[in-house]
C-alpha cells in the first residue's frame, strides 16, 4: 500500500511563506523609474523589453560601457518602436543619474565592485549576476577565482526565486536573481525534498540551455558552425551555478546536499530544460508526487504542472522549451520509478526570462507591492 502523506501545505507555509493572494494585494501609486546597468547585453536587452510594456516601471536609463553613445536601437533593432529616442550612457553616467530601482545585467564581478553606489543610487537594486546569491564567503575563491570584494554583504540580499522566496521579496531593497540552471533545477527538485519524498544524497541534475546562456562573447564553441548540430557538456565538475543550487536544496533539507551537476549546450537561441533524478523515500509513489506539486505549485502564476501530474490534456506532455519560450513560465513534471527507487524531474524555462530579466521583473514587482505579474502576462509563440 502506497504511503499516504499530508498535503503540502508545508511548502506553502515554510517555504510560500505567505499565501498566493497577498502577492497581488494593493500597489503603490505612480510609476517607478528604472535604470538597467548592462543594457547592451542579452539579459539586459530582454529587461528593456520587458519593462517597455510594464505599466508601472518606466526606463530613463540604459548603461552600456562599450556601446555608450549608440543609440539602443542600432544594437537591437526590434526594440526601436518601443525606445527609439534612448542612447546608451556608461555606468558612472547612469549611477550619477540614480533611478528608484536598479537592475544589475552586469558580467559576473562587476556588480560586486558597483554595489555600494547602486545602493546609494535606487531604493530597490536587483542583481542578475551571481555576486550576491551564495552566502558562504568561500565559495567564490572555489567557484569564481577570487575573494569576494564585499564578503560582509553575503547573506544580505534576498534570493530572488519567488517560488520558494515570495514573503523575503516583499519589501525588499536588495535582490539576487537566481540563475537560470538553478532555477530550473530548484522548480524541479525543491517541493519534492521539502516534503521528504526524496533523499538528498545522489541527486543528479542534467541541463541543457540554449546559446544566449552563454551571453555575447565571442567564443569558439558558441559560432554558430561550432554549435549548429551539436549538443555538447561543458564546464564538467565545476560548473558555476552548482554551489547556488547546493545551498537552496540543502537550506530545504536543512543539511549539506551535493549534486552531480552536468550542463549541456544546445543549438537553440534561447530556451532550458532541467532533468533531475534521485531516490525516492521508500514508500513514495506517483500519487505522493502529484500530490506534492500540486500543493506546491497549484496557486503559482508562472509554473504549469505537466506529465503524470498535470492538468487536463496536460498529462502525456512533458516539459518543452517551445511551450515556455518569450514568457516568464515555467513546464515541471515529476514521475515515479518504480523499478529503480528513483524520480525522475523536469523543468523547462526560457533562460532569459524566468531564467534571468523576467524573474527579476517578477521579484521587483514583489518588492515595490505590485502585483506579482504586471508587466509578464506573456504567452509563447505558436509553432
Amino acid at each position: 500500500m502506497m504511503r499516504r502523506i499530508a498535503p503540502l501545505a508545508y511548502f506553502q507555509i515554510r517555504v510560500n511563506s505567505y499565501p498566493m493572494s497577498a502577492s497581488v494585494g494593493a500597489s503603490h501609486a505612480g510609476t517607478h523609474t528604472v535604470g538597467v546597468l548592462g543594457a547592451s547585453g542579452y539579459a539586459g536587452a530582454e529587461l528593456l523589453r520587458l519593462l517597455a510594456r510594464h505599466p508601472r516601471l518606466e526606463v530613463i536609463w540604459a548603461s552600456g560601457d562599450s556601446s555608450a553613445g549608440q543609440p539602443v536601437a542600432s544594437r537591437y533593432p526590434g526594440l526601436a518602436s518601443a525606445y527609439g529616442a534612448l542612447s546608451y550612457c556608461s555606468t558612472d553616467e547612469g549611477l550619477d543619474k540614480g533611478a528608484d530601482v536598479l537592475f544589475l545585467a552586469l558580467p559576473h564581478g562587476q556588480a560586486a565592485t558597483l554595489a555600494s553606489r547602486a545602493l546609494a543610487a535606487g531604493s530597490l537594486v536587483v542583481d542578475l549576476s551571481a555576486d550576491f546569491r551564495l552566502h558562504d564567503p568561500a565559495d567564490y575563491p572555489a567557484w569564481y577565482g577570487a575573494e569576494h570584494p564585499l564578503a560582509a554583504e553575503l547573506g544580505n540580499w534576498t534570493y530572488g526565486l519567488p517560488e520558494l522566496h515570495r514573503s523575503e521579496l516583499r519589501g525588499a531593497s536588495k535582490i539576487a536573481a537566481p540563475g537560470c540552471y538553478p532555477t530550473a533545477a530548484l522548480l524541479a527538485l525543491a517541493p519534492l525534498l521539502a516534503a521528504g519524498l526524496i533523499e538528498p544524497e545522489g541527486i543528479v541534475v542534467d541541463a541543457k540551455s540554449g546559446l544566449s546562456g552563454a551571453g555575447r562573447s565571442l567564443k569558439d564553441a558558441n559560432l554558430f558552425v561550432q554549435a549548429d548540430e551539436n549538443v555538447t557538456p561543458y564546464n564538467v565538475g565545476r560548473h558555476r551555478h552548482t554551489p547556488e543550487i547546493e545551498q537552496e536544496l540543502g537550506r530545504l533539507a536543512g543539511r549539506r546536499v551535493a549534486v552531480v551537476f552536468t550542463p549541456h549546450l544546445v543549438p537553440l537561441a534561447r530556451g532550458l530544460l532541467a532533468t533531475c533524478h534521485a531516490a525516492l523515500v521508500p514508500g513514495t509513489g506517483q500519487d505522493e508526487l502529484a500530490g506534492c506539486l500540486a500543493d506546491a505549485y497549484g496557486a503559482e502564476p508562472f509554473v504549469d504542472l505537466v506529465g503524470p501530474g498535470g492538468g487536463p490534456g496536460l498529462q502525456a506532455a512533458w516539459p518543452a522549451t517551445r511551450a515556455v519560450a518569450t514568457t516568464n513560465r515555467a513546464q515541471v513534471a515529476a514521475a515515479a520509478d518504480p523499478r529503480t527507487g528513483r524520480v525522475v524531474a523536469a523543468a523547462a524555462i526560457d533562460n532569459l526570462v524566468k531564467g534571468a530579466a523576467g524573474q527579476a521583473v517578477q521579484c521587483a514587482n514583489l518588492a515595490l507591492g505590485l502585483p506579482e505579474t504586471t508587466g509578464l502576462e506573456l504567452v509563447p509563440p505558436g509553432p
